[in-house]
């Protein structure tokens, strides 16, 4: 059966996308078979692999309201070992529609069943919001990856994302984890990174990625040619460091 992991943080703009797309690249490339679910109704992991939108038929959103199977929303893309549970704005329909549906917090993990035993590691890109969709990524998970920015916002983000994963644990998901905090836009000349970096080792040291992505142009690009970074331009440095961080992940899970 497969991992699942959901990429996740309330806050926006932290590289949570950029990170999923591109750690479940990395994985493919080392020959895991990755299926990547794009959990958010902006669809920017669809689009980042190649996704048409405006020709889906199946999305995320119609596995989650019973529209249709998980394997009936899954697409391949052209990246090796790499498919995707696409999504569109459709999606933010879908809090308002699973209120009141029964057992609401599990639809993701009872359509996720059929296809577990196809893949190696399943990555959930969560939109940044604590709804009933995130809340679905992290029931249907064995653990949780918080991509987080060196900024002090991000510290006040990161202790409201515990606590909501430690809710998600008692309530619905004894099984959920923190994998690990993946430290994102990296700017090691700055005091306050550093000073931030500090902070998360006091209460989180051994969660702590060993490698950090730091501040890198291809990897702003590549999502524009609808490419994971290791495709776009392999021997960036953001290439190198998310390949690092695929690799300490599967030491981990």
């Amino acid at each position: 059966m497969a991992k699942v992991i959901a990429f996740t943080n309330q806050k926006g703009g932290v590289g949570k996308t950029t990170s999923a797309i591109n750690i479940a690249s990395a994985l493919g490339i080392m020959g895991k078979k990755i299926l990547l679910i794009d959990s958010d109704p902006q669809g920017n992991t669809s689009s980042g692999v190649g996704v048409r939108k405006s020709q889906l038929t199946s999305t995320t959103y119609d596995v989650l309201i019973g529209r249709c199977s998980a394997s009936a929303a899954i697409q391949h893309t052209e990246f090796k070992n790499l498919d995707i549970m696409p999504s569109t704005m459709d999606l933010a329909g879908a809090e308002f529609e699973l209120a009141d549906i029964e057992k609401r917090e599990t639809r993701l993990k009872s359509a996720l069943a059929e296809v577990t035993d196809n893949y190696d590691i399943i990555i959930i890109d969560c939109p940044p919001s604590l709804g009933m969709l995130t809340v679905n990524a992290l029931v249907a998970s064995d653990g949780a990856i918080i991509p987080m920015q060196c900024e002090y916002f991000s510290l006040e983000g990161l202790s409201q994302m515990m606590m909501t994963i430690k809710q998600v644990k008692k309530l619905y998901n004894p099984k959920l984890n923190l994998t690990g905090i993946l430290v994102t836009m990296y700017n090691g000349r700055l005091n306050l990174s550093l000073q931030v970096i500090e902070e998360i080792k006091k209460y989180y040291a051994n969660k702590l990625f060993k490698t950090t992505i730091t501040r890198n142009v291809r990897l702003s690009e590549a999502p524009s040619f609808g490419q994971p970074i290791q495709y776009y331009d392999k021997h960036a440095k953001g290439a190198d460091a998310y390949n690092e961080v695929a690799k300490e992940l599967l030491e981990r899970i």
